[in-house]
């Protein structure tokens, strides 16, 4: 689908420029990039392509989308991010929350994702139970992601790569440990981890798993352990389509 991307106004774009060089220096100082990152996925990842509803639309400031069991730890990244929004109130929280994701995935030695502002903020949260479940297989990935989301295999495979970033922590997900041994470092490790097998201190979840099990999403794993170009090239892509689905559909 084409995108039709709104025109922002030059002082809107100036705004974008400064709050990024902010959130560079927030997310470097309180190294809390995954954080960030999981903030942006989980206010797109709600999208639904048959309803039009959900999706990076500035709803994870409210408190109901914020108490979804999916979204547990997330009230931090809002809080964090709120001195910074404050300073920028022509941003919408919609772009802000995206255009943190995106500097998160930078700061970290990760590519650099195009992004385009205007996104609106809308006033409701959609409904609980959009966003993946850890424990479940490869059917429920494609159930989320392709017939929910509308993204393809190679996405799921290339945002699951995301988790090179970040831990998991038992009072939010139930889970424990980080998936790479430098979970600050975005680059190809949690495929080579994934391959190489289950490590103690290192974390693979059921749908981590699931990717080497499923012949359509192994040989990808298998092509971003080996090539990182090839990983930051198709991340860049899905990261993208993520952080707009939903928004500027012509």
């Amino acid at each position: 689908m084409t995108k039709c991307y709104p025109t922002v106004s030059e002082e809107y774009q100036k705004s974008v420029e400064k709050a990024k060089r902010k959130l560079r220096g927030l997310i470097a100082e309180k190294n809390c990039a995954p954080l960030m990152l999981r903030l942006a996925w989980h206010s797109a990842g709600t999208f639904d392509v048959k309803t039009k509803t959900g999706g990076p639309f500035g709803t994870m400031k409210h408190p109901a989308e914020l108490a979804h069991a999916a979204n547990n730890g997330l009230d931090i990244a809002v809080r964090l991010l709120e001195p910074i929004k404050e300073q920028f109130p022509n941003l919408t929280y919609a772009d802000f929350y995206q255009l943190a994701g995106v500097v998160a995935v930078e700061i970290t030695g990760g590519p650099e994702i195009p992004f385009h502002p205007g996104r609106e903020d809308k006033p409701h949260p959609p409904p609980e139970g959009r966003l993946p479940d850890a424990t479940k297989g490869s059917d429920h990935l494609r159930q989320v992601f392709s017939a929910q989301m509308g993204l393809s295999d190679q996405d799921i495979v290339a945002l699951s790569g995301g988790h090179t970033l970040g831990r998991c922590h038992k009072e939010r997900s139930g889970f424990e440990g980080p998936w790479t041994t430098n979970p600050l470092i975005f680059d190809n490790s949690y495929f080579k981890e994934l391959l190489s097998g289950e490590k103690e201190g290192l974390l693979q979840l059921p749908t981590d798993k699931v990717l080497l099990s499923d012949p359509v999403f192994r040989p990808l794993v298998e092509k971003y352990a080996a090539d990182e170009d090839a990983f930051f090239a198709d991340y860049t892509e899905a990261h993208l389509k993520l952080s707009e689905l939903g928004f500027a559909d012509a």
